[in-house]
């Protein structure tokens, strides 16, 4: 069935979104991690009157889908972050899976509202990312300047002072600033030394850096003054594993200099987002490749940069175990341990100082996770802790 998003929803889909249904065990106290949460939006989810999609993936169904498409999909979050009203505002991934299929995806940051007491969620309208002042200074894909996912691969997301956003993203890797309504507001603003395989064609530089590594977390400090941006693969020269993890001032649009080492569990592992708790802390989803079957890492650490046993990399204390999480009360109609057996999972928010929400990258049409040959749909669950996070106020407050 083809779902297209409304351009709104009533108050009730919002006044459920964080209250209604399976969310009320948010109060209890549990032993173990526990879903108390759930809410999924059909993978065949596209914005209404939108453009054509999919041209580059040929006609050949993949998990039971054919493109092209008439309008564009609402897919692949790769980052999200909490509005005052209680809906959320979701990053799409950069497309397709690779530059070359995704130049008709057009990037976007969506609205949702989660309904858990139904198991829905509302789509509320969105946004495109643009370049109608031309601060990229190379040729993009559309004369219009609309951004798309064969210009960049966008995957993380924060709001700033005015309402607009950061956003970190892995062909420069670059960080990129916009207003709210999606307007870039300055160049791309490269890693100093670092330099993936998209620029490197572009540029005719050496690439130090594996296609798809780029800025997958991003962070930002309680008080605004600095983002904290995680690269997903190690630098060509780094140890295995080790991801850099640099500061940048937002004050002056510049890196600090400043960088620390969060490290892999293995070396062939990759991380999916990174958010801050305070100004030390940060929770870092950690992950393999598999899905379905073959998922077996896919976690929530809590990772803290005072580097306490002084071993040169942040210290890392497991939050969540992502596939093996206590559904006593058989919330979403799964069985009394509730796994999440995702390819990719790009996105964990702070709830409240027991509670974290967390989302799944679709890879629309190509993950099966959940069902095999089925494609995924975006899933949006809360999880309970049993030890609180105490987290900053600050960040528990942003919207």
């Amino acid at each position: 069935m083809t779902t297209h998003a409304a351009a709104g929803a009533g108050v009730l889909a919002l006044t459920l979104a964080l209250t209604g249904g399976p969310t009320e065990a948010h109060g209890d106290r549990v032993k173990t991690p526990t879903l108390t949460g759930f809410a999924s939006l059909p993978a065949l989810t596209f914005v209404p009157g939108s453009e054509p999609s999919g041209a580059a993936l040929g006609t050949a169904p993949v998990n039971g889908i054919a493109a092209p498409w008439d309008d564009q999909p609402v897919q692949g979050f790769s980052g999200v972050l909490r509005n005052a009203d209680g809906s959320f505002d979701v990053l799409s991934d950069n497309g397709f899976g690779t530059q070359a299929n995704s130049a008709d995806f057009l990037l976007r940051i969506q609205r949702i509202a989660p309904v858990f007491g139904t198991g829905r969620v509302d789509v509320l309208g969105g946004i495109n990312l643009t370049d109608p002042n031309r601060q990229v200074p190379w040729d993009l894909v559309r004369d219009d300047r609309v951004l798309t996912g064969q210009d960049f691969d966008v995957e993380s997301i924060v709001r700033d002072a005015d309402g607009g956003y950061w956003i970190g993203e892995e062909f420069g890797p670059y960080l990129l600033h916009v207003d709210r309504a999606g307007r870039l507001l300055a160049p791309p603003v490269a890693l100093p030394g670092v330099v993936s395989p998209e620029t490197a064609a572009r540029t005719g530089t050496t690439a130090n850096l594996a296609s798809s590594k780029g800025f997958e977390g991003l962070a930002k400090s309680p008080d605004g003054r600095y983002l904290y941006a995680l690269l997903e693969g190690t630098v060509a020269g780094d140890t295995a594993g080790d991801l850099r993890f640099n500061e940048f001032a937002t004050r002056t649009g510049t890196y600090t200099g400043k960088r620390f080492t969060y490290r892999l569990d293995a070396a062939n592992l990759a991380i999916g987002d990174a958010i801050a708790v305070d100004e030390n802390r940060f929770l870092v989803i950690e992950r393999d490749g598999g899905q379905g079957a073959t998922a077996v890492i896919k976690k929530i650490y809590l990772a803290d940069k005072r580097d306490r046993n002084r071993d040169g990399v942040l210290d890392k204390t497991l939050v969540v175990d992502l596939m093996n999480i206590a559904n006593p009360r058989r919330v979403g109609g799964f069985g009394t341990t509730f796994t999440f057996p995702f390819t990719t999972i790009e996105d964990v928010i702070i709830l409240d100082d027991n509670t974290l929400g967390v989302l799944n990258d679709n890879n629309f049409p190509g993950s099966a996770g959940r069902t095999p040959g089925v494609a995924d749909n975006n899933e949006f669950i809360t999880v309970r802790l049993p030890t609180s996070l105490d987290a900053d106020k600050r960040i528990l407050q942003q919207r």
